[in-house]
């Protein structure tokens, strides 16, 4: 008898809405087949430690957010890229934090010279690079908000509050509304 009366939470009624949006609808997957994704991250996972090395933080940091894995099948080369961005925040002292968030700010002289001499479109995308950066950034520092048992959780905070500091709290909202998990 019970086993009737939950038989109807079994059934999924949203396969019968017309309207219904898929997950491959609500973003443009990842291009790359998931081999070659796992491929790029292991060179880049190779390039952030020699950056990392070098002490050139900022190189490590650009590297690492530059074409993020996303979308299914590629759960390995998304732990891979995590433990990338987890060791450059790990290795940057508190007071280097400020610096390297500018430095993923569109250069301020470039686009005041670009609004002068009118050149919205270049203005804009300079500004959409930069943000994509940012939330790349502060979407990796909520994944690693979710494992926090590999790092200490006052560092990602000092991240975050940082990076809040440079671009906003429209940064956090494009993280959540974003349907490209990392």
């Amino acid at each position: 008898m019970s086993s009737s009366l939950d038989s109807f939470r079994r059934l999924d009624v949203d396969q019968y809405d017309p309207d219904r949006v898929l997950p491959h609808e609500l973003y443009t997957p990842d291009p790359r087949p998931p081999h070659q994704v796992l491929d790029d991250t292991h060179a880049k996972a190779a390039n952030v430690r020699a950056s990392l090395q070098r002490g050139d933080l900022g190189t490590a940091l650009h590297e690492v957010l530059d074409q993020p894995p996303y979308g299914d099948g590629v759960q390995q080369a998304k732990t891979i890229a995590l433990q990338s961005v987890l060791s450059i925040l790990n290795s940057t002292r508190s007071t280097d934090i400020p610096q390297l968030i500018q430095a993923l700010d569109p250069n301020e002289k470039v686009v005041r010279a670009c609004a002068l001499l009118r050149w919205h479109v270049l203005v804009d995308q300079l500004i959409r690079v930069s943000l994509t950066t940012q939330a790349t950034l502060m979407k990796y520092l909520y994944k690693a908000m979710e494992n926090l048992g590999e790092t200490s959780g006052n560092v990602v905070l000092g991240w975050h509050e940082k990076l809040v500091q440079v671009a906003g709290t429209g940064c956090i909202v494009r993280v959540m509304t974003d349907r490209r998990r990392l």
